[in-house]
């Protein structure tokens, strides 16, 4: 009996000092910090001159210049969107966003997307970054994987955090990308 109180005390005394001092878990931090705005106007029919994605896919009998109802579940849009380095519209882009995004979900808003910002400039940047991931657009900010990358972003993978910064019905959004990497070659 004696050695059963003794083996609890001990294991007890032993909880109550590892709870004390917590254990530390590494914090990475990022090697490199981007913050860049891209810029969505999908056509609707009357926009081609302005229009910077295209619905590809829809439902069966659905209209190609019109987002699905339900979530528009089952639409697909690629795109070729400006990127820029705050959020105006008319800035100079320093790149652009080129991909696809898919509406996947019948009870909710979300979209699972794939795309490259690509830039071709000696005043920022040159060479790609390579997004993938969901993005359940009802949540204030959400976080899709970057997957590589090209030139500049050589190898480089981390971390991407998506704000819907302004919409406008269902023609035109602005995604602020908030980009950290965490491998930078």
């Amino acid at each position: 009996m004696a050695s059963n109180t003794w083996g609890f005390l001990s294991f007890f005394m032993v909880l109550v000092v590892t709870s004390a001092y917590p254990i530390k878990t590494k914090q990475y931090k990022p090697c490199k910090h981007l913050v860049l705005y891209f810029h969505d106007i999908i056509y609707n029919g009357m926009n081609k001159e302005n229009a910077t994605s295209a619905i590809v896919a829809a439902p069966q009998g659905a209209n190609l210049t019109i987002l699905a109802s339900q979530f528009h579940f089952g639409n697909i849009a690629v795109f070729d969107d400006p990127v820029t380095l705050d959020n105006n519209l008319h800035s100079k882009p320093v790149g652009r966003a080129q991909g696809m995004y898919l509406y996947d979900t019948k009870n909710t808003y979300t979209a699972w997307l794939g795309f490259s910002f690509v830039f071709n400039s000696t005043d920022y940047y040159q060479g790609t970054i390579n997004f993938i991931g969901a993005d359940p657009l009802m949540n204030k900010t959400r976080d899709i994987s970057i997957v590589g990358g090209t030139g500049d972003f050589f190898m480089h993978r981390g971390v991407a955090t998506l704000m819907t910064d302004s919409f406008e019905g269902e023609v035109y959004f602005r995604l602020k990308v908030d980009i950290k990497f965490y491998e930078c070659w």
